[in-house]
């Protein structure tokens, strides 16, 4: 079966790949300037296994309840991982552990749990200032205003290291539209924080897009590992 498995792997990464090569031809961009994330979210620790073999060296998760142990079963890999889901501040003692850059900061509050617990493991930790691309903060992100100072908040905090800015695409708006919206506020964190160059967006459906308006990294999962529920009818 595992056979199988990194055959169908394969077969979707070198589609993706694909995918990603023309959207940099076509922004005229270099294809070493976009890091595909693959992310594993519901799929086991064996798919991470296969990714690595394929040669996919980072990694995405949105779960620590899940994540934790992964990164723990696959610590031989030598694999960036990222943290792309919401966050609690009671996790981020268990992030911290494994999480190489986490990319859903937009609370001054996370911003310090992580600070703490990154000075206590000894490590430091990348973050991405998430945008709220429709202004509506309850589905997770800063409005745009609020960018700059939460920016600084992480640029100033011990242990942690500012990446820049991510978002995902609001629901029924063009995602063009709301990525070039994210490019205008990496810009102007750039102003602020010159070496702040990460823009994370981008991700099965929407990632040529993205990489249009200057994404640096995508998040792929259901492109390279298949539909994780069935369709209810």
């Amino acid at each position: 079966m595992s056979g199988v498995r990194k055959e169908e792997i394969a077969g979707n990464l070198a589609a993706v790949e694909t995918r990603i090569v023309q959207a940099c031809e076509a922004a005229g961009r270099a294809r070493s300037e976009v890091t595909l994330i693959a992310v594993t979210k519901t799929y086991p620790a064996s798919d991470v296994r296969i990714l690595a073999e394929l040669g996919v060296t980072d990694v995405g998760e949105n779960r620590d309840q899940e994540a934790a142990p992964k990164a723990r079963e696959c610590a031989d890999l030598g694999l960036t991982w990222h943290f792309v889901g919401q966050l609690q501040t009671n996790k981020a003692h268990s992030v911290v552990a494994y999480a190489d850059l986490v990319h859903s900061v937009d609370r001054a509050r996370l911003v310090h749990a992580l600070s703490k617990e990154a000075v206590k493991a000894g490590r430091r930790v990348g973050c991405l200032v998430q945008v709220a691309l429709d202004d509506d903060p309850g589905r997770g992100g800063v409005v745009s205003a609020g960018v700059p100072d939460l920016a600084d908040e992480i640029a100033s905090a011990e242990g942690l290291w500012l990446g820049g800015v991510m978002a995902v695409a609001p629901l029924g708006e063009n995602p063009g539209k709301a990525f070039a919206r994210l490019r205008e506020v990496a810009l102007g964190l750039r102003e602020r924080h010159p070496d702040a160059v990460m823009i994370s967006a981008g991700m099965s459906e929407d990632l040529t897009q993205a990489v249009a308006h200057g994404a640096t990294h995508v998040r792929v999962g259901t492109a390279l590992l298949g539909r994780r529920k069935p369709f209810v009818r």
